[in-house]
């Protein structure tokens, strides 16, 4: 048994989830892995996590929350929304893949209980995908810093692309730096985890990872102000660092920055704006602007949406933007109104972060990564499991036969 009583099986279905969303359309890899191949490891391993699930949670004991309530109403939607076949048959599939995923969340909901177990599982497993992208970089720089890229960091062992491998390496940043702070983890250990990722994260030239990372970690960061020491220092040591950086090295984060950009087409954030443009401007019946198109691949004439909003608005219309507004402004809300602690910096962090990254990446609509930031939140925010007359901090104690709790006299 894990912390809390939690099954340490539980970790390796959280692992299955996140290979199930790594996705399979990317760079090319130095073996190239056909996407047939890549896409039945995915789902194979989502039907996995969801079978191990059940089979820890037989009686399919759940803990009810907002969260998971709203997931399942967009399901609901995205069902609706794409039985008319207008994205074709690969719309109810992405909906089964959906159905399988929310479902499990589901059966893990049983430990959902405050507590960091769900952290430390995020951070093992998005850690050992980011092990993978440094095993591709020194077997073959070359691929892994291909030209196509612009010389930025991809995966050359699974076909992961640069805003993958920067979104992975900001998130497990934020998480250890919050566990080091709550002294959940040693410096030594933490060390392992975050100068390797902010290498990766360099190497990616993702901006939006790296906004994501810094104005998360100020808000959960600021959380902690009032009744952490240690967060108090962090913060002042952070600023005053952040300051000599921006007067000593102002032109090459500069350039880092534009990665070699015009003004122009960084301005219209790099041909996105052409595609947003164009996907507000289609014409649209009234049953496709309440529900959208159904589940498809976050395209919009060939090119990435590459904005969450929209590609939502696109797929489940406005009723999917207003369920996933409603999932992000319920657990932003619950950790606002939560007293101060570690387990409400995280999640703050996550929340914050999806949010940022909302804009110019597509994902809150459907099984992704950033649905699995905002599940370990909402695990974060769960209160803990009321303790019944036959539980213990170890765990739930068996129920005690009549004929053995007698006492014995001597």
């Amino acid at each position: 048994m894990g912390p809390a009583g939690t099954p340490k099986t539980v970790g390796i279905v959280w692992g299955l989830l996140v290979l199930n969303t790594l996705g399979s359309a990317g760079a090319k890899t130095i073996v190239p892995l056909p996407r047939s191949l890549i896409q039945l490891v995915t789902m194979g391993a989502l039907a996995a996590a969801f079978s191990l699930a059940l089979a820890l949670n037989p009686r399919l004991r759940i803990r009810a929350g907002s969260f998971l309530f709203l997931l399942t109403l967009l399901l609901v939607t995205s069902v609706l929304s794409s039985a008319h076949l207008e994205s074709g048959f690969g719309a109810l599939f992405r909906c089964a893949r959906l159905a399988l995923f929310v479902g499990t969340l589901w059966l893990l909901s049983r430990w959902w209980d405050g507590g960091p177990t769900f952290v430390r599982h995020h951070i093992r497993m998005y850690f050992a995908v980011l092990g993978s992208v440094v095993a591709g970089l020194v077997i073959s720089p070359g691929a892994a810093l291909p030209e196509l890229y612009g010389g930025r960091l991809v995966g050359a062992l699974w076909p992961l692309t640069p805003p993958q491998i920067g979104q992975y390496a900001a998130v497990i940043i934020g998480l250890t730096v919050l566990l080091v702070l709550g002294r959940r983890t040693d410096r030594a250990s933490a060390a392992v985890v975050i100068v390797p990722s902010l290498v990766l994260l360099a190497l990616t030239h993702t901006r939006t990872a790296t906004v994501g990372l810094l104005i998360g970690l100020a808000l959960a960061i600021g959380s902690l102000l009032l009744t952490s020491a240690a967060a108090r220092r962090f913060f002042t040591w952070a600023v005053l660092c952040a300051a000599v950086a921006a007067v000593a090295f102002s032109s090459a984060l500069q350039s880092w920055f534009l990665r070699g950009q015009s003004q122009e087409n960084f301005s219209n954030l790099t041909g996105r704006a052409k595609v947003w443009d164009a996907l507000l401007a289609a014409p649209r019946s009234t049953v496709e602007e309440l529900f959208g198109v159904g589940l498809g691949d976050k395209s919009f004439g060939g090119l990435p949406i590459d904005n969450s909003w929209l590609a939502v608005y696109q797929e489940q219309g406005l009723t999917g933007v207003a369920l996933v507004a409603a999932i992000v402004i319920v657990l932003g809300g619950v950790a606002l109104l939560r007293p101060p602690s570690l387990s409400r910096a995280c999640a703050i962090f996550l929340i914050s972060y999806c949010a940022i990254a909302s804009y110019t990446e597509a994902g809150l609509g459907d099984a992704s990564p950033y649905l699995l930031h905002l599940a370990v939140a909402a695990s974060l925010l769960a209160a803990p499991a009321a303790a019944g007359p036959f539980a213990t901090p170890e765990g739930p104690r068996q129920r005690i036969p009549r004929w053995a709790q007698r006492t014995e006299v001597s």
